[in-house]
């Protein structure tokens, strides 16, 4: 229950500083939101200024025809939220409606959800970075104050000899052989020296420690003795607030670029009929990923809600219809053919890509659901 509770506030802050990113640009270029709802509907309890200039209460998903603005409502799913805007679906052509105004006002209402993810990513990172964030320790910047540095398993090579025995990414290695270590450095020379030993090694894992005992092998890669793991320096790492920006805004550039080139490699590999190497996890994934997070700490969670908010921009501006990208695609077949698509075309277009995308995300979500048995 703890669990699903964090992933629905997880979800819901990303999807609603998304919308949020939509009214605000509407509202700017003048265009009316009909409604501003947190959480989907159907609606329990909304407010909105009447024509005649009376704040107004509506209760259930009553229709209302008096609303001279915004109605801002509270909704019984609690996923976020929604904003609909007037003439979005391109029907209606009034003055204060989306489909009359010009297309780069409307590519930057559909543009702003996209936005408001990236700058909730730098935002979270950079408060992170000013509370004390957990992170590798190489490449810092000017200022960093780090604490409680430790060497941590980022990597385990299948059929390795780490594998075999139960090491997992994210273990952290307090010693081995009751020797500590200061470098991942001293730690590769010390199993090379030591190849021929069953070693023991004592791991921190979840506030839990564990020991191993696991024989070192010469590995293909190094040559060296090994048990086949990419091990890392970590800390947590703070800076003074004005360093902790900057660092938030060139962090969620570095995730940014990080995550395009995993995006692209999945799509090359699935269009050249190679083996992908990424798992893809739907809403029972990423939940069940929210909750291990969150047991290691707020600022686990601080850092993954970030990741989060970065990936749903990424797909969100994806070229495909149902997606805000897609949607800015047409628009720029609109700027090129001097006309817009046929409105009945690009829905029934948005529709099967919608469809698709549900039935995505259920064969995924039902491979998550195995995964939960498993």
């Amino acid at each position: 229950m703890l669990t699903t509770l964090i992933f629905l506030i997880v979800l819901s802050v990303l999807v609603f500083v998304h919308e949020l990113g939509h009214f605000f640009t509407a509202r700017k270029f003048g265009i009316k939101a009909e409604e501003f709802g947190i959480g989907f509907p159907p609606r329990a309890y909304g407010v909105y200024k009447s024509i005649s200039g009376k704040w107004k209460r509506v209760r259930g998903s009553k229709t209302v025809d008096d609303a001279a603005d915004t109605i801002y409502s509270l909704n019984w799913l609690p996923l976020g939220g929604f904003v609909k805007i007037k003439g979005e679906d391109g029907e209606n052509v009034d003055p204060d409606s989306f489909a009359s105004k010009k297309i780069w006002q409307r590519a930057i209402v559909l543009s702003a959800g996209v936005f408001m993810n990236m700058v909730l990513a730098t935002v979270l990172i950079s408060i992170g970075l000013m509370i004390g964030s957990p992170q590798a320790l190489d490449g810092l910047g000017k200022g960093a104050i780090v604490k409680d540095q430790q060497i941590q398993v980022v990597q385990v090579a299948e059929n390795s000899p780490a594998k075999q025995a139960g090491i997992i990414p994210g273990d952290i290695i307090l010693g081995i052989d009751e020797k500590k270590f200061a470098t991942f450095q001293e730690i590769q020379n010390f199993v090379d020296e030591n190849k021929d030993k069953v070693l023991n090694y004592k791991i921190k894992r979840n506030n839990e420690e564990l020991n191993f005992k696991i024989k070192p092998e010469i590995r293909e890669e190094t040559g060296k003795g090994g048990v086949g793991v990419v091990l890392v320096e970590s800390g947590t790492v703070r800076y003074p607030w004005y360093a902790a920006i900057w660092q938030g805004i060139k962090q969620t550039a570095l995730l940014t670029w990080a995550i395009l080139v995993a995006f692209y490699e999945l799509f090359r590999n699935l269009f050249t009929g190679q083996s992908v190497g990424a798992d893809v996890a739907g809403p029972i994934g990423i939940a069940k990923l929210t909750g291990q997070v969150a047991r290691l700490g707020i600022m686990h969670l601080i850092q993954f809600t970030a990741l989060l908010s970065i990936n749903l921009a990424i797909i969100n501006f994806l070229p495909i219809p149902a997606l805000d990208g897609g949607r800015i695609l047409f628009l720029i077949i609109e700027k090129i053919k001097g006309k817009p698509v046929k409105k009945e075309v690009e829905a029934i277009i948005h529709n099967v890509f919608f469809l698709l995308l549900m039935a995505l995300i259920l064969v995924i979500t039902f491979k998550d659901v195995l995964g939960l048995f498993r």
